[in-house]
C-alpha cells in the first residue's frame, strides 16, 4: 500500500507555496502557484532560500471562495493510539490560507461575503472530530480490509478510501486528478476515535471504538433528515468496534441512519416541529425508489439488515414508524427485518432495565450475524454476516443507548474466545472495563450529537453509569434548550458551512451577487420590535400604576394583548423567523 506523507514543512513565497514532505529519505515538494492554482511535484532544490517556513502536519485541500483559492492545512494533531501499529492522528487546529496577498481587488459586498465563506470553511473546521491515519486506511472496516484484492492493496490511500466517510474529499479534488501528488493527500474523517488497552484477568488487550460519520447528505438536525434520491441517509454512521490481544483481533459493525424515506422537520420556533412525509403514496414511484436504493447499498456492503425502530409509536413519531414498516414489507426482501421498540414508553418512569426486552429479543439475530474476528496466526474464524440499523428521530441519543448494549453482548463473546473473560465470567462484572466501556460510548454520543445537533447527547448518565439519575435529567434539560436555540436561531449557517465545506455549494467566479445577500422581509425585524415594546410597556404599567387600579388594569391589559397578539403572529409564521440554509436550496430542504 502507498502511504501518504507524515511530517511537512510549508515554505511560503510571493509566488508560490512549497510544501516538503520531511519523512525520512523523501526529497518529494510539492508546488501551488499562487497565480495560475497549477499544483506540481518537484525536488527540494528548488525550493528558493528567501521563503517563510514553519511546519505543519497534513495538508486539508484546497477551496475556492470569492477571493479566489485556499490553502487549508492542518497545523496541530494529537495522537489517539495506535490501530495495529499504525500511528492515529486527531486534528486538533488548522489554517486557511489565501493564495492571493491582498482582497484589495474585492468590493465591498464581495469582501464581505468572502469573510462570510471563511467563517464557515472555520465552522466546520472547529468542530470536534477530524481523524486520520497516514499510513492505515481508516476509511473502511477490519473486515472489509481483510477481503481486498491485491490491486486495492497497492492502491493510495486516496484512492482505495471510502468515499463516504472522506470530509475533506471535495477538498481533495485537484490532488485526486494527479496521481504523482496521492502521498500528499490525507483522507480525513469525521466522528470518533477512542483506543484504550485494558486489563481483565491480568491480561492486556485493546479495545477500539470508531464511529465514521458519512459526508453524503451531511448536515445539522432539523434541515437534512430522511433520504435523498441516491439513497444517502441523513446522519449516517458506521460504528466499529474492535478488540485486539495477543495477535487476535476482532470487529463488530453497527450502522445508524435518519428513516431512508422523504421526511422533513423543519424547524419553525416551536419545541419540537411536525414531521412531514412527502405526500406521495409510500409503495409507489420514486419515494420507493430512494428506499429501495438505501437498502440495496446496505444489503451489499453489510449484508443482512435488522432495523431496530425506536421512535415512539403514538403522536407526531407514529406516522413515520407506520411509513417505515410499511415500506420494508412492500420491499419484501429477506435480507431485511423489522423491528419497532418504543424506547420512551417501555422506558418511561426509570424503567431502564426494560432495554433488555429488546436487547433479548434480538439475541438470535445477533448470534447469527455474528462478527469478524481472525487468530493470532491470521487465520479468519468468523465474518460479520450482517449489521443492526438503529434509528430514532435523531439517531442520537435512544440510538446510542441500544448500540452500546449490543456493543456489550458482542464483546463478552469475543474475550471469551480469545481467552481474556473465564467462561461463567460476565463483562458486566468486570469494574474497571466497564468504566471504560461505559465513558467512551457515552463520549462517542456525545461526539455524534455535536456533531448532528449543536449539543451533548441526552441519557448519557444512563450509558456512562447503567442508571438514570436526577442530575442526569437536569442536564438533558439544559442540553435540550441549548439546541432548541441553536436548531432555530444558528443552524442555518452551519448547514450552509457543510454544505461549502463538502462541495454541495460551490462559490461562482463571476462578481454576480451570491445567495448570503438575500435580505429578510419586514416581518422579521418588525414584530420582533412590537412584541418587545409591547411586552416591555406591560412590564412599565406593572410596575408602575396609574391613579386608579382600573387604568393600570387597561394599560397592563392593551400592551400585554398587543405582546400576546404579535407572539402569536411570529410563531404562526415561525419559518420566516429562524435562521435558514442560504446556499443550498434542494431536495435536503424540503
Amino acid at each position: 500500500m502507498a502511504i501518504a506523507y507524515e511530517r511537512f514543512n510549508l515554505h511560503t513565497s510571493p509566488e508560490k507555496f512549497y510544501i516538503e514532505a520531511c519523512d525520512d529519505g523523501a526529497d518529494a515538494v510539492l508546488a501551488i502557484d499562487r497565480v495560475s492554482n497549477e499544483m506540481t511535484l518537484t525536488g527540494k532544490k528548488d525550493v528558493p532560500p528567501s521563503t517563510n517556513t514553519r511546519p505543519i502536519c497534513g495538508i486539508m485541500g484546497t477551496v475556492r471562495l470569492v477571493a479566489g483559492m485556499y490553502l487549508i492545512v492542518i497545523t496541530k494533531k494529537r495522537n489517539v493510539g495506535s490501530l495495529l501499529g499504525h500511528a492515529v492522528w486527531k486534528a486538533v487546529d488548522f489554517d486557511v490560507i489565501s493564495y492571493k496577498k491582498t482582497v484589495l481587488h474585492l468590493t465591498e459586498d464581495q469582501t464581505q461575503d468572502n469573510k462570510t465563506f471563511l467563517s464557515m470553511i472555520n465552522n466546520v473546521l472547529t468542530t470536534d472530530g477530524f481523524y486520520f491515519c497516514t499510513d492505515y486506511d481508516l476509511t473502511h472496516t477490519l473486515q472489509r480490509l481483510a477481503n481486498v484484492s491485491h490491486d486495492f492493496q497497492e492502491m493510495s490511500l486516496l484512492e482505495r478510501a471510502d468515499q463516504r466517510f472522506v470530509w475533506n474529499g471535495s477538498l481533495l479534488r485537484e490532488f485526486l486528478a494527479q496521481p504523482e501528488l496521492h502521498k500528499f493527500a490525507i483522507p480525513v474523517v469525521h466522528g470518533f476515535v477512542m483506543m484504550k488497552p485494558c486489563r481483565i484477568n491480568g491480561k492486556i488487550f485493546e479495545w477500539i471504538l470508531i464511529s465514521r460519520r458519512s459526508c453524503f447528505r451531511a448536515g445539522v438536525r432539523y434541515y437534512v433528515r430522511g433520504i435523498d434520491s441516491e439513497g444517502h441517509a441523513a446522519n449516517f454512521v458506521e460504528t466499529e468496534q474492535i478488540v485486539l490481544y495477543n495477535g487476535g483481533r476482532a470487529s463488530f459493525v453497527q450502522t445508524r441512519g435518519s428513516m431512508p424515506f422523504f421526511w422533513s422537520q423543519r424547524p419553525n420556533l416551536k419545541y419540537k416541529p411536525k414531521p412531514l412525509i412527502s405526500q406521495v403514496n409510500p409503495l409507489c414511484g420514486s419515494f420507493m425508489d430512494g428506499f429501495q436504493r438505501h437498502f440495496d447499498s446496505q444489503v451489499l456492503i453489510y449484508g443482512k439488515q435488522t432495523i431496530l425502530n425506536l421512535v415512539n409509536q403514538k403522536g407526531s413519531e407514529k406516522p413515520l414508524e407506520q411509513a417505515f414498516a410499511k415500506m420494508v414489507t412492500g420491499m419484501e426482501n429477506g435480507m431485511i427485518k423489522y423491528v419497532a421498540f418504543d424506547f420512551h414508553k417501555e422506558c418511561s418512569r426509570m424503567r431502564w432495565d426494560r432495554l433488555n426486552i429488546l436487547v433479548d429479543n434480538v439475541a438470535e439475530t445477533q448470534d447469527e450475524y455474528s462478527y469478524f474476528m481472525v487468530d493470532t496466526e491470521g487465520k479468519v474464524l468468523s465474518q460479520q454476516k450482517g449489521t443492526f440499523r438503529s434509528n430514532c428521530m435523531d439517531c442520537l441519543d435512544r440510538t446510542n443507548v441500544i448500540q452500546s448494549m449490543l456493543a456489550r453482548r458482542s464483546i463478552q463473546s469475543q474475550l471469551q474466545r480469545m481467552g481474556v473473560l473465564h467462561v461463567a465470567q460476565r463483562i458486566e462484572e468486570q469494574a474497571d472495563f466497564e468504566k471504560i466501556y461505559k465513558n467512551a460510548w457515552a463520549d462517542n454520543a456525545n461526539a455524534c450529537a455535536k456533531q448532528y445537533a449543536g449539543t451533548g447527547a441526552l441519557k448519557t448518565d444512563f450509558t456512562r453509569t447503567g442508571k438514570r439519575t436526577q442530575m442526569g435529567l437536569v442536564m438533558d434539560g439544559v442540553n435540550s434548550a441549548i439546541r432548541y436555540y441553536k436548531n432555530n436561531f444558528s443552524d442555518g449557517f452551519r448547514q450552509d458551512s457543510i454544505d461549502l465545506f463538502l462541495g454541495n455549494y460551490a462559490v461562482d467566479e463571476t462578481d454576480g451577487p451570491t445567495p448570503l445577500r438575500i435580505q429578510k422581509d419586514w416581518k422579521f425585524i418588525t414584530l420582533p420590535i412590537i412584541m418587545v415594546v409591547a411586552f416591555s410597556m406591560c412590564i412599565i404599567c406593572l410596575l408602575m400604576t396609574g391613579d386608579t387600579w382600573t387604568e393600570t388594569l387597561a394599560y397592563v391589559l392593551f400592551w400585554g394583548t398587543a405582546a400576546a397578539i404579535t407572539a402569536a403572529v411570529i410563531i404562526f409564521n415561525g419559518r420566516d423567523f429562524v435562521d435558514s440554509p442560504k446556499l443550498v436550496q434542494k431536495e435536503k430542504m424540503d
